[in-house]
């Protein structure tokens, strides 16, 4: 019996999407984490090396980090769920534009915060 190699073709562009969307979600996932451990950098080690009398500002800005980080937990997880699902209907997902500009947004936002951590020291 003949190979269809279309068929073949097809079965391993689908599995290789997959796996790279499982591998982008990871990365979300990571950067999420990072986002974390960021988060309680700012908020609870820096306020205590810096023997600071003032903490509001870092546990501000510990929290910000915080909710970032499980914003792009999230997002990375829905996006991934958005690709298999397409997948299997046989579509490709759109990007929602909203998200990646709030993600993009909130970095920079995070970023300016640093700036005035670090100025005010």
């Amino acid at each position: 019996m003949p190979r269809d190699d279309s068929i073949d073709e097809a079965v391993d562009a689908t599995r290789r999407t997959r796996l790279a969307s499982e591998r982008t979600e990871l990365a979300w996932w990571r950067t999420g984490l990072t986002a974390m451990a960021v988060a309680y950098a700012v908020g609870r080690v820096v306020p205590e090396l810096e023997g600071r009398t003032t903490r509001w500002p870092y546990v501000a800005g510990g929290i910000a980090f915080a909710v970032y980080g499980v914003a792009v937990m999230l997002y990375g997880s829905y996006r991934n769920r958005a690709v298999q699902q397409a997948l299997v209907a046989g579509k490709f997902p759109e990007q929602p534009r909203i998200a990646h500009g709030a993600i993009a947004l909130g970095g920079i936002a995070l970023g300016l915060l640093t700036v005035v951590l670090v100025a005010i020291d």
